[in-house]
């Protein structure tokens, strides 16, 4: 049977090798920036910057100048000039997370840049060359918007080079005792708690129960193990404790972790953290995932 990580790390690897444009899609919260981290991690550009942007967390100004920068004075409150993300990325990767909701304005302004890989900053009159590597991810049916005219069609076959697809948790079980003995082991150290493992009974639930909310919701339900645990093995009882608080809808996944800290939990999660483990060599990170699993 193909377990789905290790099948990701392998579509990753081939990815990686490449400059192509990558469409990552999926469930909010499964895991689709720490893909495109990993994408970056075993690319010829990982000693480079990696930003990301949420375009649907941005009014339209501010997600322009976020992305292409402006000059001083290009509109009230710009004193200075800000280079823009993609600028700030030069040589590295940029992740355009939930690109479905970008303003159909700045479809037009992204695509003429990844036409002529140059970009025009708010407010200037003159062109800077920019070499970045593109990832753009969404939760959104993008050939649904592309019939509903939300979506530019030329965009879309732009950015659709390489399309990846993130299964919701549901889907991909087998993972679930990977990801929750990491995340443990993460948060452990953080909050300096002797919780070091689960009780059989605890990874059976954490298996089978539903994940509405995907790999964020798994980090928050240990997350609250973590914090409240008062020894070094994770109970079955403690498990349906915070399973029970945990907000799941996967909907509103933004109210599982502020931002900073869903993006510190991306930085140390599982595929990365194998990935800078191994220096980027993904055959050997698929061989400590292989390991890991049948420990």
């Amino acid at each position: 049977r193909n377990h789905t990580m290790l099948a990701l790390i392998d579509e990753i690897a081939r990815i990686a090798r490449h400059d192509a444009t990558v469409l990552i899609v999926g469930p909010s919260g499964s895991g689709k920036e720490l893909v495109a981290r990993a994408i970056h991690a075993a690319s010829p550009r990982n000693g480079r910057p990696f930003v990301g942007i949420n375009c649907a967390a941005l009014p339209e100004q501010l997600l322009e100048s976020e992305l292409f920068g402006h000059v001083k004075g290009a509109f009230t409150g710009a004193v200075a000039e800000h280079p823009g993300l993609l600028r700030s990325a030069q040589g590295g990767s940029v992740l355009l997370d939930e690109i479905g909701d970008m303003p159909m304005a700045l479809q037009a302004k992204l695509l003429r840049v990844l036409q002529e890989r140059r970009v025009r900053p708010v407010g200037g009159t003159r062109e800077v060359e920019v070499d970045v590597r593109v990832i753009a991810a969404t939760h959104r049916d993008l050939t649904q918007s592309l019939k509903d005219g939300s979506f530019r069609e030329d965009l879309f076959y732009r950015l659709n080079v390489v399309r990846l697809t993130v299964p919701a948790l549901d889907a991909r079980r087998e993972d679930i005792p990977v990801l929750a003995q990491h995340f443990l082991s993460t948060l452990s150290a953080r909050y300096r708690s002797p919780a070091r493992a689960f009780a059989p009974e605890a990874l059976e639930r954490l298996t089978h129960a539903p994940w509405p909310g995907n790999v964020r919701q798994l980090y928050n339900v240990i997350e609250q193990c973590v914090v409240i645990a008062d020894g070094p093995i994770i109970s079955a009882t403690l498990i349906e404790r915070a399973l029970a608080a945990s907000p799941a809808s996967a909907d509103s996944p933004r109210g599982i972790l502020p931002l900073a800290e869903a993006r510190a939990q991306f930085e140390r999660e599982y595929l990365v953290q194998l990935l800078k483990l191994t220096g980027g060599n993904v055959s050997q990170a698929a061989r400590i995932a292989r390991r890991n699993r049948t420990e």
